[in-house]
């Protein structure tokens, strides 16, 4: 097929070399230059494993290219909307002006029966205001949400876990009774580019439901985008717009209340002794918990977690129904204390004199296998370090110049152990193996002037440290 993706940030440049590596004759349309020109060359703008070798293929075979030209999304049979969602500047709600430019962009190019595949993470409500605005060309909205884990795109595009379409439900809701003022929302700048039905399951474990003719043919073309996964068995859901936007913000919302919960945890087992990693490993043993999302320590961040949450309960305050999900506000508040307290334990160590101590922080990045430092920990903890008077040097094995040029107060050393040398407290923030697994205490112990560890993701062996005379400190460890 030939698909467009309107949007090559990291969601739509994962998506269009992932998509051309299966088969497709995909285009990627963007409007910064400097971007296309460099997937063009197949060089990947982020670190993410795997992507540069589908680059690569794909430019090389000739199905796959890239152009700030709206124009090339003419005549492809699906056009996928990956642009960002990020939080407004002035709300916690999200800013839908990339979503709305891009659409905005993309109609004159639209031909009968092509489908528009919104893939970015909107308030629920947003695709019904597209479809309106879509359905005088002919073509059909539908909503395709990603589940991407970032350091492993690639693979959970390729081969997810699940597929979620919305489509268009046999009983429509006009757009204003669904959103209210949404729609007000919407500002003009294309120029920047040039309801519930009746759910079952089929044999096959996908699911679908009752539908008219038009959002069954929308389906059916996206099993075909998807053929290699469908072919496999990969749940391919079919539901209404609503809720394939309700499923992507309510996942979000879920695991951060999961790792919010554990870290609520770690707040009562320092304050009893306790330790919140048994806790976890017992807990977890039931099957109806799982020990998946149960790692407490510093807290989530990146572009996804933290403005998502914050977004779902401002959207939830719009519908009035902002009760239902106020516990997403603490589940945020846990998550940002969880911050303090890993500053606090390095303060602590010095006996609350870390003016001039040497600080090395390792990691920069909000996780590993990424170079993104979005709302990270990592760089959080190590400017609340600086402020407190402590000269801190980060090191990290691909965000480096990403936090450099965020945060160039700080120190930055490529190298791990030249970080190390002559440090008086090490705190792990992100963590890379090469922190958690490849540095052994003995070799630390010769670079380091003070044996002084904050394991800030409990990701470390503090038998072994201590062992090794370091004072180790977990977050809700005893």
């Amino acid at each position: 097929m030939k698909l467009s993706v309107i949007g090559c940030g990291y969601l739509g440049a994962v998506h269009a070399a992932a998509m051309a590596s299966i088969g497709h004759d995909v285009v990627g349309i963007d409007v910064d230059e400097r971007k296309i020109a460099a997937l063009s060359a197949g060089e990947a703008p982020f670190f993410e494993p795997g992507l540069p070798e589908l680059l690569t293929q794909g430019v090389a075979a000739g199905n796959l290219r890239f152009t700030i030209n709206m124009s090339a999304a003419q005549g492809a049979q699906v056009h996928f909307v990956g642009v960002g969602t990020p939080q407004q500047k002035d709300s916690h709600a999200a800013d839908l002006t990339y979503v709305n430019a891009a659409i905005d962009a993309l109609i004159p190019y639209l031909n009968p029966g092509d489908i528009v595949a919104g893939k970015s993470t909107v308030p629920v409500g947003t695709a019904a205001v597209l479809a309106e605005r879509v359905a005088p060309t002919g073509a059909t909205l539908v909503w395709n949400p990603e589940f991407l884990r970032e350091g492993w795109a690639v693979e959970d595009t390729i081969d997810p876990d699940r597929l979620v379409v919305g489509v268009p439900g046999a009983r429509t809701v006009s757009a204003t009774q669904i959103v209210g003022g949404l729609s007000d929302m919407h500002e003009d700048v294309s120029s920047r580019f040039a309801r519930s039905t009746t759910a079952g399951s089929d044999s096959t474990g996908s699911t679908s439901a009752a539908l008219p003719a038009e959002g069954e043919r929308a389906a059916d073309i996206l099993r075909e985008v998807y053929h290699p996964a469908v072919a496999k068995g990969t749940p391919f859901i079919v539901t209404d717009l609503a809720t394939a936007e309700l499923v992507k913000v309510a996942a979000n919302a879920f695991l951060a209340t999961k790792i919010s919960f554990i870290n609520a945890m770690a707040e009562i087992a320092e304050a009893t002794g306790a330790d919140v990693t048994q806790l976890a490993d017992a807990i977890g043993h039931d099957a109806r918990i799982g020990r998946r999302f149960l790692g407490a320590g510093i807290g989530f961040g990146g572009g996804c977690l933290p403005k998502d949450i914050r977004a779902f309960a401002a959207r939830a305050e719009e519908l009035g129904r902002g009760e239902s999900v106020s516990f997403l506000r603490e589940v945020d508040a846990i998550n940002l204390r969880r911050r303090e307290r890993a500053v606090q334990l390095v303060v602590d160590a010095f006996d609350g004199q870390v003016v001039g101590k040497k600080v090395t922080v390792l990691g920069a990045a909000f996780k590993p296998h990424s170079d993104d430092i979005r709302d990270s920990p990592a760089l959080d903890a190590a400017v609340r370090l600086r402020g407190l008077g402590a000269d801190v040097t980060v090191t990290d094995p691909q965000a480096i110049e990403n936090a450099r040029r965020q945060h160039p107060q700080l120190a930055y050393v490529d190298d791990r152990d030249d970080a190390l040398r002559g440090a008086d407290a090490v705190i792990v923030v992100t963590e890379w193996d090469e922190y958690r697994r490849d540095l052994s205490p003995a070799h630390a112990s010769s670079l380091v002037h003070g044996k002084i560890i904050v394991d800030g993701r409990n990701c470390l062996d503090a038998a072994a440290w201590r062992a090794e005379g370091w004072a180790y400190y977990g977050m809700g460890r005893p």
